[in-house]
């Protein structure tokens, strides 16, 4: 990538060069100055392009310097500098802020002023116009492409695109203007050449709306003044490149290519013969905005389009997240309720007096199961956020079972009781029950400790999945035991997102009794 860019770099020197050996007269303040001093000097003069990309202000100056150096010796190559001075600040200003291109600017206008002037002639107004217009033009240019490049990134290439506008922009030209080629002021081959660059120019005009819309204006004054009878065609191509640039430019910048295209509008229709009244004002303004209210509404459009993409990518993420989360948490349940089980076995070990070091290790592991649970607590805290798409991967009866088993191995006696007819609920039904189970028998380990009755009833009545966790009264375990973190509060919530409710409250026989009703018909399948 570094040798290609010194190779344009060299590029843009040796292009340099050429224009200057190729305006020269091969003279040095007349015909008898060397061949070589001629060289030497058109060499001089394009060298300063090799700095243009990296160091534009340098390169600038440089051109600056010696413009005045060659117009004070009346070097032949003055011209081709003069050619180069605007293109350096132009670039300058595309690439640098107003810190740099500034001064600049000033320098170039004067030098420009002292070229253009000559011994003994006034510096009329329009001398002083052609002189800053020749600087300020493409300092316009190049601050309108910096503003648009900042605030626009890099658009996804269409070449075909481009080409169609290109072949679309020559066919209109041509064809609408060739039968009259010949009634120019200007050659054939010349106005044929205005027209087929006035078509071509649409090729690059989304890429460079404003500098195209700058030059089909100059296309169609040119045209107006030598080749009047191409002007039309060629004023419906500047329309073109209004539109376009309509759909790219601040609203800023729209109003001043607004008042560009009327100002050349004028320029082509009206004449010493024609008659300005009102209407003819009111049509003129009107035709010439037709192109900007197109392309503000298709600017208006493609922001939406964007906006609507950026939406369907954010839901995307979105839903990717919320996936995670549910994952996450589905991990936690299940991490959650096998090292509860563990702890408390651990636990019960203790509490019938293991000692020695069995009692050393059950006391190990059940103080790092306390740290596992409390860390699993802080990050179901971050990440809890219940929905009804909480789907375990294991068919929940066995999450019910296996809840039943491990609970019973830890010293409850569990009786259950599953309804076979409770494998007609929705699957995120069932899974929210079984969880429940979960947490409930841990509460019934926890609370009432081991050696406890504890009846589990999981059925449906009255269109509603039941699920009932009674115990009788029991001794709970020594010491503090393992606890989820959610308890209670986290099994209500469960039920409570899907539209169902949980109650937990002492028994008549002095035990516990936590019953949970869900709806059997979720939001999902209403819809």
């Amino acid at each position: 990538m570094r040798s290609r860019g010194v190779y344009l770099d060299l590029s843009l020197a040796a292009s340099g060069v050429v224009l200057n050996v190729l305006i020269a007269s091969f003279s040095w303040g007349g015909p008898s100055a060397p061949t070589w001093v001629v060289l030497l000097v058109a060499l001089l003069g394009g060298l300063p392009l090799a700095l243009l990309r990296r160091w534009p202000g340098h390169a600038a100056l440089c051109l600056t310097v010696l413009l005045v150096l060659y117009d004070q010796f009346e070097a032949s190559t003055v011209d081709a500098v003069q050619i180069l001075l605007p293109i350096a600040v132009g670039v300058l200003a595309r690439l640098r802020g107003w810190w740099w291109t500034a001064p600049v600017v000033v320098l170039a206008c004067v030098a420009t002023g002292l070229n253009l002037a000559d011994p003994g002639i006034a510096f009329t107004r329009n001398a002083w116009f052609y002189t800053v217009g020749i600087i300020v033009a493409p300092v316009i240019i190049g601050r309108y492409l910096r503003g648009t490049a900042l605030r626009h990134p890099p658009e996804e290439r269409a070449p075909l695109l481009d080409l169609l506008m290109a072949g679309g922009g020559l066919a209109l030209a041509v064809l609408g203007s060739w039968p009259n080629w010949d009634r120019s002021a200007l050659p054939v081959w010349a106005a044929g050449l205005l027209v087929v660059l006035s078509g071509l120019a649409l090729g690059v005009v989304r890429r460079l709306p404003g500098a195209v819309l700058l030059l089909e204006s100059g296309l169609v004054i040119v045209a107006d003044q030598y080749a009047s009878d191409v002007g039309t065609t060629m004023q419906i191509l500047l329309f073109v490149a209004l539109g376009v640039f309509a759909t790219r430019a601040s609203w800023i910048w729209v109003i001043a290519g607004y008042l560009l295209t009327c100002a050349a509008a004028v320029i082509t229709i009206v004449d010493a013969h024609t008659e300005i009244t009102t209407w003819r004002v009111l049509a003129l303004t009107t035709m010439v905005a037709a192109p900007v209210a197109i392309g503000g509404y298709v600017r208006a459009r493609q922001a939406a389009a964007r906006h609507t993409a950026e939406l369907s990518a954010a839901r995307t993420r979105a839903s990717r997240l919320a996936e995670r989360e549910r994952i996450a948490r589905d991990v936690h349940d299940i991490v959650a309720h096998h090292v509860g089980a563990m702890v408390l076995r651990a636990s019960a070990a203790l509490y019938a007096g293991a000692d020695g070091p069995a009692g050393e290790a059950l006391g190990d592991i059940r103080a790092t199961g306390h740290r596992v649970l409390e860390d699993l607590r802080g990050l179901l805290d971050v990440l809890r956020d219940p929905g009804k798409d909480d789907i375990p991967s294991a068919d929940p009866a066995d999450v019910v079972r296996d809840a039943v088993a491990r609970m019973t191995a830890a010293g409850l006696r569990v009786e259950l009781d599953l309804a076979p007819e409770a494998e007609r609920a929705p699957l995120v039904v069932r899974a929210s029950a079984a969880r429940i189970v979960q947490e409930g028998l841990t509460n019934v380990l926890k609370h009432a400790g081991p050696g406890t009755d504890a009846r589990v009833k999981v059925g449906i009545t009255g269109g509603e999945l039941a699920v009932e966790i009674r115990n009788g009264p029991g001794a709970a375990a020594a010491g503090e035991l393992p606890s989820t973190g959610q308890g209670i509060n986290g099994m209500r919530e469960r039920a409570r997102a899907l539209g169902g409710r949980l109650t937990a409250g002492p028994a008549e026989d002095g035990g516990w009794r936590l019953a949970a009703t869900l709806p059997m018909k979720t939001g999902r399948e209403c819809l």
